[in-house]
């Protein structure tokens, strides 16, 4: 019986991620464990999961000679070298999915609470004195809402606020047009265009250097009057310095911040405000999130050690939950295509064109050209190849990637992968859908039109398009033992060369393969596929 694979926890998650952990995999629950100790001790393990203290680097991760997957319980990654881990094909996952309606939902508390003044209220009666005329706040409804980020956290809080009859508008550069109209926020080409018709501003970025105080005092001049602005994201996305003057000369009438540029954040000036509504990053902390945080880290380890796609994986192209579920099947496909190449051709592969058609396209397809790659590199490498490193190593050995995307198919099929590599003495052309079961198909290999399925052992072979091939070659077959699943013969021109596909059930040896060499009407040596 093979020895259940190890994972070392090294602070603390939600007991129902320790119990899905120990209900599959060795768990050493190590809270609190010496950088010294965890590094004497780490290839012992084949996973390993942190949140922000442990410091996952080269030293570590050179020393982990078993790990394949490192799990960060919570949305950041900084304490993480994800470029080292790359390298080294180890899967970095997160858990950002965990907090996103713990954050959205404090990002409309905030919103609420600043607008109609609830906490100043709040403290002036509880202060003992009952009086309205100080806090007439504003609606929401029919104002303009202006977020900037729309991932997964900025897409939530705009679905929420269009309920508020809100108009949503939204700044991403790095999101498609789709994403847009999926949640229904109409598109502003740049930062000072939103904030120029915003009334209220959310920001949901990330910190980079790009986005650090990109909510500025260039940003409040061309804003509104009375505009009012939501941090929920990280402190220094807006500059705390030009909200500060803003609250002060009134272009800004109120905020409401759960980040701050120095947390934790004592006696800052923006608490003197009575409208401004501050929490101390609340953002992620409800018992939901928390819970969520450790099942889904748990269920992400997991996954990875069994070699299955990992939803949140930072080291690939991120997927929401329900893209994945979508795009999984065709992942496979990808794969499997990719799979085909070396089986049939020596040549080394220099240059691959994939084009993506259909309403797939609607989709992140980069997730199906690493599965391709993925496929194309397993059979020739003597590393392990996987969705992390399979780009990474693709580059190492010069082969060039171009993706293009087509809203439909030129072909009878809704969708459609159509690749063509390129070698120094070769040229080969595929193209893969799913039939209507969902199952990989291959509909085209070299301008010949099939459909086979890419599933257990298929026989390729050219021959002749003639009478009395096709029988005596199945027959043998069959009197080797060998049980024809579905055969597909597909033909350009009468009479010319044809293409044999055949599913069969079990493998064909190489003495069999010799003897169907020998079939008159068979041009070339049949190859054997396994999928």
């Amino acid at each position: 019986m093979e020895p259940r694979r190890k994972v070392i926890v090294t602070e603390r998650i939600a007991e129902e991620g320790l119990a899905l952990l120990k209900s599959e995999l060795e768990v050493d629950f190590r809270d609190g464990i010496s950088r010294e100790e965890l590094l004497e001790i780490i290839d012992q393990y084949d996973a390993l999961i942190v949140r922000s203290v442990t410091k996952v680097d080269e030293e570590l991760i050179s020393r982990g000679t078993r790990l394949k997957v490192v799990g960060r319980a919570g949305n950041g990654i900084d304490n993480i070298d994800v470029d080292v881990c790359t390298r080294h094909g180890v899967i970095v996952a997160n858990t950002p999915d965990s907090n996103t309606i713990s954050a959205a939902e404090q990002t409309i508390a905030l919103l609420l609470a600043s607008s109609r003044k609830t906490a100043w209220a709040n403290n002036f009666l509880k202060g003992g004195t009952w009086d309205r005329k100080p806090f007439r706040g504003v609606e929401l409804y029919g104002k303009t809402v202006g977020i900037v980020g729309l991932g997964r956290i900025g897409s939530m809080v705009a679905t929420r606020l269009k309920a508020f009859n809100m108009k949503v508008i939204a700044y991403d550069p790095y999101i498609a047009d789709e994403r847009f109209e999926r949640f229904e926020a109409e598109k502003k080409n740049t930062l000072e265009e939103l904030v120029q018709e915003s009334d209220f501003i959310s920001v949901h970025t990330p910190k980079t250097e790009e986005t650090f105080h990109m909510i500025n005092a260039k940003m409040f001049k061309l804003a509104k009057e009375g505009v009012r602005v939501v941090n929920c994201a990280r402190g220094g996305i807006i500059e705390e310095e030009a909200l500060l003057e803003a609250l002060k000369s009134g272009k800004v009438h109120s905020a409401g911040l759960d980040v701050f540029e120095k947390e934790p954040a004592i006696n800052n000036p923006l608490f003197e405000f009575d409208n401004v509504v501050v929490t101390p990053h609340l953002g992620a902390d409800t018992y939901e999130a928390q819970r969520r945080v450790g099942e889904n880290i748990a269920e992400q380890v997991v996954l990875a050690l069994k070699g299955d796609i990992v939803p949140n994986v930072i080291n690939l192209p991120t997927l929401m939950t329900d893209e994945l579920q979508y795009l999984r099947p065709y992942i496979g496909l990808a794969e499997k295509m990719g799979n085909i190449y070396y089986q049939i051709e020596k040549s080394p592969v220099t240059r691959i064109e994939l084009t993506y058609s259909g309403p797939i396209t609607q989709n992140e397809t980069e997730m199906l050209t690493v599965a391709f790659l993925k496929g194309l590199l397993a059979p020739v490498m003597l590393e392990n190849v996987n969705y992390v490193n399979a780009r990474l190593l693709a580059e190492e050995r010069g082969i060039k990637v171009f993706e293009t995307k087509q809203p439909q198919s030129n072909k009878r099929y809704k969708n459609l992968i159509n690749v063509n590599l390129f070698g120094k003495d070769s040229e080969k052309q595929l193209a893969g859908t799913l039939s209507r079961a969902r199952q990989p198909l291959l509909v085209e290999i070299d301008s010949f039109e099939t459909e086979t399925n890419l599933e257990g052992y298929v026989v390729m072979v050219e021959n002749i398009d003639k009478p009395g091939v096709i029988g005596p070659f199945a027959t043998m077959l069959g009197d080797k033992g060998v049980n024809i699943a579905s055969m597909k013969v597909a033909r350009k021109n009468k009479g010319e060369t044809a293409v044999m596909m055949v599913n069969v059930d079990n493998k064909v040896e190489e003495s069999i393969l010799e003897r169907l060499e020998q079939v008159d009407g068979i041009t070339g040596r049949p190859k054997l596929l396994k999928f």
